[in-house]
């Protein structure tokens, strides 16, 4: 299948997920890698999942869109737009009702706040209180269609008013701030006073799939120069060196050694052999044994 790139999006992956405890869980999008990298994933099985090698979470059979590792508390992406958030809030509800003291946080875009799988769970999880963070990622464009021409208001996050749920915008490309209002829709879950809305204000540094090279055919040249000068890479780089928090020898060095992992990842991911076809049904049926 296709893949999805999280290129632009990483301060709200990083910024969100890492205020979770492990055990804390997570509900994904079709660009999903980098919440899975940001809990705890291993890049050479990610890499392999995605590469449809046997090395994968799911030995190649979930691919890019369907990855899942519930031990580090990653439920899974999700290939359908919107299908992950009733999932999401019945784990909440499971949560609560288990009394585990987990909060659950689901990402989504733009594009799956109009969907009726939204306004459906967002109006439960206020009645029920349920620990959960409804966390969008709006990147101005849902596929294709930009945000004006889809969404009838401005803020996604004022949806929450109409479901008795505090809603919060935030600046999507600044990995701290996005760290800050997520901590403070955990401590609320997490103490029982329900959920919250966050629409973090991103985008999407390359196409929406692999397919799409030519963003300008429906994104304005001048729109994406102006968030090409706010990489979040970049942007947290300058802040580590304007606080003197590190200087530039200590970040290159950091730069090498993520290359040097994904440079491996990559290798490893690719001398994995491809799982045996006949294989295609194994884990759909339970096994109840002979």
């Amino acid at each position: 299948g296709t893949s999805h790139l999280s290129i632009g999006q990483e301060a709200c992956a990083v910024g969100a997920v890492s205020v979770l405890d492990s055990t804390d869980q997570v509900f994904s999008t079709h660009r999903g890698h980098g919440h899975f990298l940001a809990k705890g994933g291993d890049p050479m099985m990610l890499m392999a999942e995605i590469l449809g090698r046997s090395a994968g979470y799911q030995r190649g059979f979930g691919g890019s869109q369907h990855t899942s590792y519930p031990p580090i508390g990653f439920i899974g992406t999700n290939g359908i737009t919107g299908g992950n958030i009733p999932v999401a809030t019945g784990a909440a509800l499971a949560t609560k009702t288990l009394g585990t003291g987990r909060v659950v946080i689901c990402f989504f875009g733009d594009g799956a706040s109009n969907q009726g799988t939204f306004h459906e769970s967002l109006n439960m999880a206020s009645l029920w209180k349920l620990p959960i963070i409804f966390f969008v990622e709006n990147n101005r464009y849902a596929q294709w269609t930009s945000v004006t021409r889809s969404t009838s208001v401005e803020s996604i996050a004022t949806r929450g008013i109409a479901y008795n749920i505090p809603g919060v915008t935030v600046d999507g490309m600044d990995v701290n701030a996005v760290y800050d209002v997520t901590a403070e829709a955990v401590k609320l879950a997490r103490s029982g006073g329900g959920p919250t809305l966050i629409e973090a204000e991103t985008y999407r540094l390359t196409g929406h799939s692999k397919s799409d090279v030519k963003t300008m055919m429906y994104r304005p040249e001048e729109e994406e120069q102006v968030w090409y000068q706010r990489d979040p890479i970049h942007l947290l780089r300058d802040r580590i060196l304007e606080n003197k928090f590190a200087d530039d020898v200590k970040l290159d060095g950091i730069d090498n050694d993520v290359r040097h992992i994904i440079e491996e990842a990559t290798r490893q991911a690719l001398d994995s052999p491809i799982e045996d076809l006949n294989l295609a049904f194994t884990g759909v049926y339970a096994d109840r044994g002979a």
